[in-house]
Formats: C-alpha cells, sequence, structure tokens
C-alpha cells in the first residue's frame, strides 16, 4: 500500500498505526492497560479484558461493573460471537409497567442483569493466556491511586451531575466534594477498587454468587428493586454463531439478536442491488441509497429483534436473498420513503478492538447505554448500573415486550470483516442507534 499523508480522503489528524501488536480504544490510559498485557506475553484477549476493565475506572461516563458487553473473537483461523448482556429480572412482568408511555429510564426499574462481568470471564477462560487477575491490575492502580481524567470524560461528568443529581448515592461516589472532576483533575475510587479487586479473585463469581451479588440484591430490595440473588446467579453469557452478508468481495460480521447488528446486514444486502459505487461517494445519489437502505434495516430491526427466544421471525430469514431484493427494488432512487423512523434514545458507549502478532483480533463493545446508566449505585461498591431494560418496549404483541426474564433490544455491537478466509477488520463505533448505520459507513 502506498501512503500519502498530503492526500487523505478527508479533513482529518488521523493516519494508519502499524504494529505487531494494538490496542485501539476512547481512553489512552485503557489502551496503555492492554499493551502491559501483550508486553507480559499475553495475547490479544488479555490485551482487550485489560483495556476493558480499565474503562469501567477512567471512562465511567459510558461504562462500569454494572454494564452489558459484546465479543467477537478471530483466534487466527475462525470467528466466534459472545452476547453478554443480562436479562430482566423475573418478577417484571408487562403489569408492573401498567400505565406508563415508555419504559422507565432512570431507577431500579431500569436495570436488567449486568453481564459484563460474566462476559470478561468466559472470554478469559476460553481464549486468554494470562491469570485472570493478572488482567485487573492497571485498573485497580487507577481506581486506588487516582487517574488524571480526560477532557471528554470530563464533559461528559458534568452532564452527568445534572442528569443524577437526584441519586444521593451517585453524587457520593462520583463527584468531588458536590462537583464533577474537571479535566486533568485527578479522581479515585478505592469503593470500585474493593470490588474490582473481589471480581478478580474470585474470576467474577462475587458478582453472582457472592458478597456482591447480595449487596447488588439488598439495595435493590430497599429501594423498591426486582432484582434478586436468583436473577444474579441464573446469569450466563452465551457463544453464539455471528451472521454475515457480503458485499463485494468482504464478509461483515455481526453478532445475531438481541442486538441490532443484522440492521447493518441488511443494510449491506440490500445495497449488492442497488450499487451506489456507481456513483462518487460523495454524490447526493450515493448517499440517498445508502440512507434508505440504513432505514430499511433500522426498521426491520425495530420491528423484529428482541431476546432470540422470543422473535417471531428467525434471524436468518431477514437476509434471505429474495426478501432483500424485494426490499431493495421498493427502494425510489429519486426520493425518500415516506414516513420518519421513531425517535432512538442516546446512548454512551466504549468500543476498543486488539490484535496480536499471533493473527488474534479482538472486536469488543460494553456499555452502561444511557451514560452512567439508571443512576443506581449500589452502596459502599463504587458500582453504577446500567438502564439495558429501558430497552424494552410498552408494546402489546411486540417481540421484544417487557417480561421477565428477558435480554432486551440492544444497540451496542461489535464488528468485524473477513475476506475469503482472512480476516481484515476488527471494528465497532461508539453512538447509541446509529451504530448499525456506521457500520455499513465503514464497510463501504
Amino acid at each position: 500500500m502506498t501512503f500519502d499523508p498530503g492526500h487523505l480522503p478527508y479533513p482529518s489528524r488521523r493516519a494508519p498505526v502499524l504494529a505487531r501488536n494494538c490496542v485501539a480504544t476512547s481512553q489512552p490510559l485503557a489502551a496503555q492497560a492492554g499493551l502491559e498485557m501483550l508486553r507480559r506475553g499475553g495475547n490479544a484477549v488479555d490485551a482487550a479484558l485489560a483495556a476493558a476493565i480499565a474503562l469501567t475506572v477512567t471512562e465511567p461516563t459510558s461504562n462500569g461493573l454494572g454494564g452489558d458487553a459484546f465479543a467477537l473473537v478471530w483466534d487466527g483461523a475462525s470467528l466466534h460471537g459472545l452476547n453478554g448482556s443480562g436479562r430482566s429480572p423475573a418478577a417484571w412482568a408487562p403489569e408492573r409497567f401498567a400505565g406508563r408511555d415508555a419504559m422507565p429510564h432512570l431507577g431500579w426499574d431500569a436495570v436488567s442483569v449486568p453481564g459484563a462481568v460474566d462476559a470478561w470471564a468466559r472470554l478469559s477462560a476460553r481464549f486468554g493466556r494470562l491469570e485472570f487477575a493478572a488482567l485487573f491490575g492497571p485498573a485497580l492502580a487507577h481506581a486506588r491511586e487516582g487517574f488524571p481524567v480526560a477532557p471528554v470524560t470530563a464533559f461528559h461528568w458534568e452532564r452527568a451531575a445534572k442528569r443524577y443529581a437526584a441519586f444521593d448515592e451517585w453524587r457520593r461516589c462520583f463527584l468531588i466534594d458536590g462537583r464533577p472532576p474537571r479535566a486533568g483533575e485527578l479522581f479515585r475510587n478505592p469503593e470500585l477498587a474493593d470490588s474490582l479487586a473481589a471480581v478478580a479473585e474470585s474470576r467474577g463469581e462475587a458478582f453472582y454468587h457472592g458478597p456482591l451479588a447480595e449487596r447488588l440484591a439488598r439495595a435493590a430490595a430497599e429501594d423498591g428493586g426486582a432484582l434478586t440473588v436468583d436473577d444474579l446467579a441464573a446469569h450466563r453469557s452465551e457463544w453464539v454463531a455471528p451472521l454475515a452478508m457480503d458485499y463485494r468481495g468482504v464478509t461483515l460480521h455481526e453478532l445475531p439478536p438481541n442486538g441490532q447488528g443484522i440492521a447493518a446486514l441488511v443494510a449491506l444486502g440490500i445495497l449488492a442491488h442497488l450499487e451506489p459505487e456507481r456513483f462518487d461517494p460523495e454524490d447526493p445519489a450515493a448517499v440517498h441509497l445508502q440512507v434508505e437502505a440504513v432505514r430499511v434495516g433500522l426498521d426491520e430491526a425495530r420491528r423484529h429483534v428482541a431476546d432470540p427466544e422470543h422473535m417471531a421471525i428467525d434471524p436468518r430469514d431477514l437476509l434471505d436473498g429474495e426478501r432483500l431484493a424485494r426490499r431493495a427494488a421498493a427502494v425510489d432512487p429519486e426520493r425518500a420513503a415516506d414516513g420518519p423512523l421513531p425517535p432512538c434514545a442516546g446512548g454512551g458507549t466504549v468500543n476498543l478492538a486488539a490484535a496480536d502478532a499471533a493473527g488474534m483480533m479482538v472486536s469488543f463493545i460494553q456499555s452502561n447505554y444511557m451514560g452512567f446508566g439508571s443512576g443506581v449505585v449500589v452502596p459502599g461498591t463504587g458500582i453504577s448500573l446500567q438502564n439495558r431494560g429501558a430497552g424494552f418496549t410498552l408494546e402489546a404483541g411486540h417481540p421484544n415486550r417487557v417480561g421477565g426474564g428477558k435480554r432486551p433490544f440492544h444497540t451496542i455491537i461489535p464488528g468485524f470483516v473477513t475476506e475469503g478466509a482472512a480476516a481484515r477488520l476488527a471494528f465497532g463505533l461508539m453512538g447509541g442507534p446509529m451504530q448499525a448505520q456506521g457500520h455499513v459507513q465503514m464497510v463501504l
């Protein structure tokens, strides 16, 4: 490949970085944590997990021990998928939310079982080279000794201080003298360090069967929540077969539902018929075709994607060639389709990727969903809990209708691209509901 820094396609200071071992994520201290594992002889999974664990400390505005996670792992020859999202409390019958117009975004009635910790443990056990506890070293140091808050993190922390003003434990844990930390200011979270240490020493068991599980359940019971020790103990991440779509010689791989990755596959399947490459990439005609294809993909996801045990249609049927051809034929090259998509809630996500000299590659994403999530912080633990329950709908008859023991619709999706039998790209995006669109843009 020839690289001319004076002729990049877009006005950006970004340029390729080439190395035998790579870690990329949104926070430099977390990336350094991953690189440290590679220096110690770890592989790409070790690096990805150390970075992810460090991010729960250094970027709490987007993720934490109380979040969910998903991963795609290339082992050098084949691709493996892990769904680390949690299910709703067993007591979440639809009647619990009667009289509401939508699922709550704050408080215990937005909290499903956090899955990230179990995802870390299962990835480490299957693919990792280093001891699980070793992956926590950088995160523990940052939590106990403090870390300088990054500017973008400080910006979102300041906004969070207003959103979570009514949550006393959140304020006690995440504010300094009643205010959010400033950019460059050291922030310490010793209670989170203790929780991380308990997770490290027990390989995650403390979170689902031990003292942390008991503290989560007790806090829920004291505050009217439905989450129980049985809900936590029942949680298991699941190894799943990725779905795929070929496009102009490469293949995009996505995890199957309950995530929205299938929307990107549908859109690419439609674009294969519409051939936007006939136009210059910035030509409005090309952009129009992409917009319409993504619109269809997102619409399919909003109507059908749910916990796979409750979907009314096999996800693979959404990728059927004849179905995609019909959807492509319905796209008007001159006019946008009628009616906007329903408005989507925002989100807050971290994404990371890692690759090592042996050929292992990891695309990993974890999130508390909307910033710090539900606003609920388990007293004395530093654990902020996600609000993924907001991904359910209250619509009767919808496969994603809220119910007990169900996984909700998820926005966060890792991505992976292969070409023939070779891995080409481990990638992902921040951006909540636009992530499927972003995956399409990356492939194009």
